[in-house]
């Protein structure tokens, strides 16, 4: 691992969601992507809040086999520590993933920190990427010119319809899936509810759920060896 390779992991910092539901962000979604470039990278947290972004309880209980992140004392320290996103600088870093979980549609859609942050990150041609839920964060984000990064871009993120079978709708501000439609982005998704699907678009790199955890980890890994 070389410490000048660095991979900055956003974290929701909410935890309930608009009807009072636990909500924080998904285990899966984190553990996967780091476990895959952890080994080549250095790996920062940050969260709008900064240390300890809450977990979604019910991820830790659906995807036991994740705990093994929660338990490593390496991840302990760095969400115990986890930097406030106003601390960050674009520049220290080569990529940016944004973790899931429903948090991110709550708060970090419409950070204004975490906004230009993501615009700063995108336009210097560094790797933006997100699963599920995470693509939210990145619907306010802008490239040189002023548009939606989104717009004529294939990409994917958490489905409405999966989103409806799980009776979430009312929890979240906006339904990701029509965002990205209304930004001008093609949204694509599996042929199955639940199914993986990672897109790249240029360094845009999105993922559908958290069947796509791993694929997007693997996707961020080839983006930044090329």
């Amino acid at each position: 691992m070389s410490s000048s390779r660095k991979v900055l992991f956003v974290f929701t910092s909410v935890d309930k969601t608009l009807t009072g539901g636990n909500t924080g962000w998904y285990l899966p979604e984190a553990a996967h992507p780091y476990y895959i470039l952890s080994p080549h990278f250095e790996i920062d947290f940050a969260a709008p809040k900064g240390p300890n972004p809450p977990v979604d309880i019910a991820s830790t209980e659906m995807f036991k086999d994740d705990l093994k992140f929660l338990e490593d004392k390496t991840v302990q320290y760095k969400l115990a520590h986890a930097k406030k996103l106003s601390d960050i600088k674009a520049e220290d870093y080569d990529a940016v993933f944004y973790v899931g979980g429903h948090g991110p549609v709550i708060d970090l859609a419409v950070d204004p920190v975490n906004i230009k942050l993501a615009s700063e990150f995108y336009n210097a041609g560094k790797v933006t990427s997100a699963v599920c839920h995470g693509p939210a964060a990145l619907v306010s984000v802008v490239d040189a010119s002023g548009k939606s990064i989104f717009e004529g871009k294939i990409a994917t993120a958490f489905s409405d319809a999966e989103e409806q079978q799980i009776d979430k709708v009312k929890d979240i501000p906006f339904l990701v899936e029509d965002r990205i439609k209304s930004l001008g982005g093609i949204y694509e998704k599996a042929e199955k509810l639940w199914g993986p699907k990672v897109v790249v678009s240029g360094n845009l790199i999105t993922g559908q759920n958290p069947a796509s955890a791993h694929s997007i980890g693997e996707a961020i890994l080839h983006a930044l060896r090329k």
